[in-house]
């Protein structure tokens, strides 16, 4: 049984009887759908299925045009006011100074603070994979420097050249 996402209206109802609510909020009762549809068309509105599972099914007289306009605004609010979160990169070597390694973390803390979640990266190249624990030492430290702003999401762990690890906004 396909599931249909457009409510029917009008002559599309072809339940034997339906419940009715008048256009301003008031139960009419159960009736069959040709009474509500001509009780619809004396107030110049639609007749339209809101409840197609209930027993009997409710259908509302209503200003269809209207209520499409004021559904699709609701819609655009919701997706103005959503927060996205977005994942941003620091890419961090294995041999990074601890200079460096703070400005790094400056910047990650800029991305907690905001919101976003931060995926922190080092490339290890050449010789530097048969080190890869000294990799793991300054991805520990960076973390721990950003404890206070981000928890981890997704420990690190070696992808490839690549070692990876997620960190999310801290709960407030």
């Amino acid at each position: 049984m396909a599931i249909k996402t457009q409510n029917q209206m009008n002559g599309e109802i072809r339940d034997r009887e339906i419940r009715v609510i008048s256009s301003t909020g008031e139960m009419l009762g159960v009736m069959t759908p040709q009474e509500a549809l001509r009780l619809a068309e004396e107030e110049n509105l639609d007749l339209v299925k809101i409840s197609p599972n209930a027993v009997p099914p409710v259908c509302k007289i209503m200003d269809w045009g209207k209520f499409k306009f004021e559904q699709a605004k609701k819609e655009k609010e919701n997706r103005r006011n959503q927060k996205v979160v977005e994942l941003k990169e620091v890419q961090l070597s294995m041999t990074i100074d601890v200079g460096d390694l703070n400005v790094k973390a400056k910047q990650a803390r800029k991305f907690l603070d905001a919101g976003n979640k931060v995926k922190v990266s080092i490339r290890l190249r050449g010789r530097q994979m048969a080190h890869s624990s000294l990799a793991k030492d300054v991805m520990a430290r960076f973390a721990e420097g950003l404890s206070d702003v981000g928890v981890i999401e997704k420990p690190m762990n070696m992808e490839g050249r690549n070692i990876i690890m997620i960190l999310a906004p801290a709960k407030k």
